[in-house]
């Protein structure tokens, strides 16, 4: 089990112009802006559950990002599992 990222559309301010979950992903293209509902969304197949993009919406005051665990046959589950420290997913 991991941590995705999941974002709350009725939260999300992308429409306004915030991208900085996009911006500050190390992942390429995990997080991206869904045109049509003008929305950021989660690619939970690349999202490596760094928490970065929960970091800079929580301190932009927006709060749409949590973090969700996922079961090994990628099912998202109710909760979020325990938390990987800041950057531990990337390392080797």
């Amino acid at each position: 089990m991991y941590n995705v990222a999941l974002v709350t559309n009725e939260k999300c301010v992308a429409k306004k112009g915030c991208r900085l979950c996009i911006m500050y992903c190390p992942e390429a293209n995990c997080l991206d802006l869904d045109q049509e509902k003008m929305v950021a969304f989660v690619n939970i197949d690349r999202c490596k559950g760094c928490e970065l993009c929960k970091v800079v919406c929580d301190a932009a005051k927006h709060a749409a990002i949590e973090m969700v665990a996922v079961s090994s046959d990628g099912k998202l589950l109710e909760k979020a599992g325990e938390a990987a420290e800041l950057g531990q997913a990337y390392q080797g």
